[in-house]
């Protein structure tokens, strides 16, 4: 005994709960034994018995559950229940050819109820029975269960990109948590493979309802040519000795087939709810009044026409009028019920047309996308731009100094398949195209040769780029392109939108926000600065002026700094915006430049400076050809500074920047301006270019 229990301990069956693993293992044993070894009549009983019970519960259990999933292995147990039943068919088929001869009894007490007591006798009675009962399985439930997992599979599966993409909007905008949403996209990815599973799993009641006529038909062949060939019986006690055992066999296992093909049925066909199949008939076929009265009605009609059955008309025609005025007298008391537990607020006009729940804010940042780019933003296939995604936020946090808004995904059925969109406030800042399963091979300016596949180019940056097969991807890095999938393209061109549009994404709840990260640190500046002597909002306008320079506000500590001690004098934005960029001069020029100690920039001309100079003091605009003139070759300075690998950097007098800045960003996108007074002292300017030179 010791032994035995140390063997159960190796095996991990010490524990009772272990044993359930076992079941799976031993039904299929037993299915195969039975279809091998003969069995005694007893045991047919026993097992017959168990197959009608097995059904029956089967039954109940998909009456009783309330959505599909509670009982999610109703595929397995039709599989397996369709196994026992054709198994004892096979063994009851040996012992009725092998005993048959020795009268009704031969093949167990079940099998002879069936065909003596159920059908009393009859072998045709039977047989017709049988027929029939074949009929309604396999033309009707079967048939019609497995057309309903054909649909709900199909409408499932063509839905589930739909509830991904449901699912993680509402985890992106905050409605759910990351457990929450981990189990609602469970719940999906299984409903998908149950409906999917009863689509398969129908077949085989189909199956079984065919296997059933063809062990009839073979059980009424073999057994007269048994009986007469082999046990001397005449044709006709042949035929009746062995007609009621075949049919008794066959009811016997075509009752439990029809239950549980009924099962089927109610499982696939049921809608969703918090009640059961039971609840849904009751709560929805005899809930209203007007529905019972109407149907009395009508058999109180029949009822009276002369050689119908009256008094069972009549009867019924009491118990539905009954039943009506029941239903009748519960809503009206129902209705008062509510009318006098109902607020008075709930009865005003005002408070039902609208309230502030109504009005919907717009996403501070929203993607969409088409769906043939839905996989890239579903979770449940591991969707690479959600991890992208995450590590664009991450890295610009960490390089421009605050959190951007989180980015709200979903797909848009209106767009181009490939398309997608990246609004902020509602309002387009970019679109592109990407091609899921293809790279685009991107000219940086050095490659050589075309490659096969679409013409386009990089949306982040307009470079010229086609779009290509995976075949072809070596080949595109060999010949100097560089090779990007489709989530890189579109991550990349989020990050430089961002990058382009941060001073539009930080508002003063951003400030706010970032003020508390500051004072955990520093507690004592923060509240030195702000909200005396610089307000939030003026601290917002400076950290916008940065932001759409391209200047970092990572080192809030020295930008609160420069406030606190010029902001006793001004709070004008723009001055204080121009002290706060010569504190940060070093970490502007070395964004840049890099390390290097000679950086290299573009000039003004002595008199264009002057002329500009003056321009300024007497507060008007600049002359038109002179404007047209000094745009025109910034544009030319700057094109030469880029083609040669250099930052298109101007640098000018101090009180020259903010004007020059304001007005070529709009013209040269590429151009950076510094003022002379933000590069730092260990730096040798090298003026490479000047403009205003040509006169």
């Amino acid at each position: 005994m010791n032994a035995l229990t140390a063997w159960l301990g190796r095996a991990g069956l010490d524990d009772p709960g272990h044993y359930k693993i076992l079941a799976g293992p031993v039904l299929i044993i037993m299915i195969m034994a039975m279809m091998i070894l003969p069995l005694p009549p007893f045991v047919l009983d026993v097992l017959f018995t168990f197959n009608i019970a097995l059904s029956v519960m089967v039954l109940l259990v998909s009456m009783f559950t309330t959505k599909p999933l509670d009982f999610a292995a109703f595929p397995a147990v039709l599989l397996f229940a369709t196994l026992l039943r054709l198994s004892l068919n096979v063994a009851s088929t040996r012992v009725v050819l092998m005993n048959g001869h020795s009268g009704p009894g031969a093949a167990g007490q079940v099998i002879e109820s069936f065909g003596e007591f159920l059908v009393g006798g009859n072998f045709a009675v039977g047989l017709i029975v049988f027929m029939i009962l074949i009929v309604i399985n396999f033309m009707v439930i079967t048939k019609g269960a497995g057309r309903i997992a054909e649909v709900g599979a199909r409408f499932t599966l063509d839905a589930l990109p739909g509830k991904q993409m449901a699912i993680d909007a509402d985890l992106n905008a905050g409605l759910i948590n990351e457990e929450t949403a981990k189990n609602r996209r469970e719940e999906t990815a299984m409903e998908a493979d149950f409906y999917g599973s009863m689509d398969g799993a129908s077949k085989f009641v189909r199956g079984d309802a065919i296997a059933g006529i063809l062990i009839m038909g073979i059980n009424l062949v073999g057994g007269l040519i048994v009986g007469v060939a082999q046990h001397g019986l005449s044709p006709g006690d042949a035929a009746r000795t062995y007609t009621l055992l075949t049919i008794g066999d066959g009811l016997v296992a075509q009752v439990p087939a029809l239950v549980i093909s009924t099962a089927a049925g109610v499982t696939v066909s049921r809608v969703s709810s918090d009640q059961d199949v039971g609840q849904q008939l009751i709560g929805q076929l005899f809930d209203n009044p007007k529905v019972m009265f109407l149907a009395a009605g009508v058999l109180g009609m029949l009822g009276m026409v002369p050689g119908m059955p009256n008094g069972v008309f009549l009867l019924f025609t009491a118990m539905l009028g009954g039943l009506g005025w029941w239903l009748r007298r519960e809503a009206k008391a129902r209705e008062v019920e509510q009318r006098e537990t109902a607020p008075v607020a709930e009865a005003s006009p005002e408070a039902a047309e609208a309230s502030w729940q109504d009005v919907q804010l717009v996403d501070p940042l929203g993607l969409e996308v088409g769906y043939r780019l839905i996989g890239l933003v579903d979770a449940s296939q591991d969707g690479e731009l959600l991890r992208r995604i995450k590590g664009v936020r991450k890295k610009f946090a960490a390089e421009v100094g605050f959190l951007p808004p989180v980015v709200h995904i979903r797909d848009n059925l209106e767009f181009s398949p490939h398309a997608y969109r990246l609004a902020l406030n509602d309002v387009e800042i970019g679109r592109g195209e990407a091609f899921v399963g293809q790279w685009l091979a991107i000219d940086p300016g050095g490659a050589v040769g075309e490659l096969e596949g679409r013409a386009g180019q990089d949306p982040a940056f307009g470079l010229p780029a086609t779009w290509t097969d995976t075949g072809l991807r070596d080949q595109a890095e060999a010949q100097g392109y560089t090779v990007v999938d489709a989530a890189t393209v579109i991550a990349t061109h989020i990050n430089h939108l961002l990058s382009t549009h941060a001073a539009a994404m930080l508002g003063r709840a951003e400030v706010q926000q970032l003020l508390e990260r500051v004072k955990a640190d520093y507690p004592e500046l923060v509240d030195e600065v702000v909200p005396k002597p610089i307000s939030l909002a003026t601290l917002t306008a400076i950290l916008q002026n940065l932001l759409s320079e391209q200047v970092s506000i990572r080192d809030m500590r020295r930008i609160l700094d420069v406030l606190a001690v010029h902001g006793q004098h001004t709070t004008d934005s723009e001055e204080l915006t121009a002290a706060v960029r010569v504190a940060l001069g070093g970490a502007i020029v070395e964004a840049w430049f890099g390390a290097d100690k000679q950086i290299e920039v573009i000039g003004l001309d002595g008199r264009l400076e002057q002329m500009l100079g003056q321009a300024l003091s007497n507060g008007g605009g600049l002359e038109p050809g002179l404007a047209q003139t000094l745009v025109e070759q910034t544009e030319q300075a700057a094109r030469g500074q880029a083609d040669r690998g250099v930052s298109p950097v101007l640098v000018v007098k101090h009180d020259l920047r903010p004007l020059l800045a304001r007005f070529l960003r709009r013209s040269v996108d590429s151009l950076v301006v510094l003022s002379q007074s933000e590069i730092p002292d260990d730096r040798q300017l090298r003026v490479a270019r000047v403009i205003g030179a040509q006169g």
